[in-house]
């Protein structure tokens, strides 16, 4: 992902970092993968503000992301990188081979016509989803499940990762991006690689 810088024709535009969105291929959601996400202005069920500083902004459609994985042992294609409004990194739009059709986190460095999979025969590559006890050791991984089966719930943000340093009585040390390592077991699914956008700290 690449920045966009201005000339500095104002004092704000001076720093002024954009990001640039070259990586993103397709501009329309899936119709099918899309729901209403309904704004609360901040007020609860009364109609009376509760949370202050929350109003106006674009409209937006949530976009169902599958952080389970769970279509296993079917290859998938990649056919576009989107933007996602309600997240810092992108999505990747894949359709597995029976025509069905799903979002899953874009890690960094994937494609469009790349194949991903997911399960236990999956090979350690680039996107693809495989327990915690069949990835090597010292793999940079993403969208992280804390319970089995559960869904990925750690280093799901633009540019995180975590690495899988170690293996020991059913689980895996893994460290996280804030440096803490946790034991977590090893039958959880992750993805391999680093979840993409990574410029996106230095807007």
């Amino acid at each position: 992902m690449a920045l966009k810088a201005f000339r500095p024709l104002t004092p704000i535009q001076r720093f002024k970092q954009t990001p640039a969105f070259t990586e993103i291929t397709k501009s329309k959601p899936e119709k099918s993968l899309v729901e209403t996400l309904k704004k609360t202005g901040g007020r609860n069920n009364y109609g009376r503000l509760t949370s202050r500083h929350i109003g106006g902004g674009h409209k937006q459609k949530y976009r169902i992301v599958d952080f389970k994985r769970r279509k296993h042992d079917v290859e998938a294609n990649v056919l576009a990188i989107e933007y996602d409004p309600n997240r810092t990194a992108r999505i990747a739009l894949i359709q597995y081979a029976d025509g069905e059709k799903a979002y899953i986190l874009a890690p960094n460095g994937l494609q469009v016509g790349a194949k991903v999979s997911a399960g236990e025969n999956a090979a350690p590559e680039l996107g693809n989803a495989l327990p915690l006890a069949k990835i090597p050791l010292g793999t940079a991984i993403h969208n992280v499940e804390l319970v089995p089966g559960r869904g990925g719930q750690i280093a799901r943000s633009a540019g995180q990762l975590v690495m899988l340093n170690n293996r020991e009585g059913g689980y895996a040390l893994v460290k996280m991006p804030s440096g803490e390592i946790r034991r977590i077991n090893e039958k959880a699914y992750a993805t391999i690689g680093q979840v993409g956008n990574v410029d996106h700290m230095n807007v």
